[in-house]
């Protein structure tokens, strides 16, 4: 049996602002908030955050959540159908919610052994500086680099924090099929910033040590994303074996390449969508 009846007490919470709060008193709280910016200290949050949007908000927008949840570091982004959750019960807040409680009572949930990793580097980043100075350039992929971390997690990606572009993205997925998803939706992204990526992704061991991973498998992943053309990505036999019955695209064959670093050469594929896809 339901205790709460959650529509008329939100009802009564509503009556209750519009009865005590005069126009001069909303207005004054407007400008208070307009100026109370904190977007600059986002990045220095280190507590594990969880944004929630609902869908059906009409006063913040997808985007204002997307960003605010690429500003916070590791933050975890969430959608769920209603407005608000504690008001209208909404079950997949809940999930949400719980679900990141558990997460972060049992740790950081980056993948041991096996795991599909990420890698994406934004192309010919010496010229676009060139191009468009270092300010505005560290300020372009600064802001890219937080969409990055945001649809990666979104594809349920672990983002591996002290990798920023310019050195490189890293992520790790326990699916090829999400991991080639995140890299599409990378490469999207970049593109549409104005800085291509290379994205490469391979699967194999890595070593998990304090929220970060090291392994073959890693310098391997980054050595094929070097090879992808800007907004392409490429992928190794390991991850399209994996992918290839329910990845829903192509796979286009690049051949054996010789990769520095790496003893033997690796066949990598290009990613492509299915035909009349």
């Amino acid at each position: 049996m339901d205790l709460f009846n959650w529509t008329d007490i939100g009802l009564r919470v509503a009556q209750l602002v519009v009865d005590d709060v005069t126009p001069d008193v909303f207005l004054s709280a407007l400008r208070a908030a307009r100026d109370d910016d904190v977007t600059d200290l986002l990045p220095q949050v280190r507590c594990p955050t969880l944004v929630l949007h609902g869908k059906a908000s009409p006063i913040v927008s997808l985007n204002s959540s997307r960003q605010l949840a690429a500003a916070v570091p590791a933050a975890r982004f969430a959608m769920y159908e209603n407005t608000h959750p504690l008001v209208l019960g909404e079950d997949r807040a809940v999930q949400a919610m719980q679900a990141f409680l558990d997460e972060h009572t049992e740790g950081p949930d980056v993948p041991k052994g096996t795991a599909v990793i990420l890698f994406a580097d934004i192309a010919d980043s010496t010229g676009l500086t060139e191009r468009l100075g270092d300010t505005a350039f560290r300020d372009k992929a600064r802001e890219l680099d937080g969409c990055l971390r945001a649809l990666i997690r979104e594809t349920a990606g672990t983002c591996i924090e002290g990798k920023l572009l310019g050195d490189g993205v890293l992520a790790v997925f326990t699916s090829a099929r999400q991991g080639i998803e995140a890299a599409l939706a990378c490469g999207s992204a970049g593109s549409h910033a104005g800085l291509p990526l290379h994205l490469g992704l391979h699967a194999g061991d890595v070593i998990s040590e304090e929220g970060n991973v090291y392994g073959g498998a890693v310098n391997v992943a980054s050595r094929i994303s070097g090879l992808a053309a800007p907004g392409g990505v490429l992928v190794s036999e390991t991850v399209r074996s994996l992918a290839r019955t329910s990845a829903g695209v192509r796979f286009e064959d690049r051949g054996e390449q010789a990769l520095r670093g790496i003893g033997e050469p690796v066949r990598v594929w290009a990613v492509a969508p299915e035909e009349g896809g």
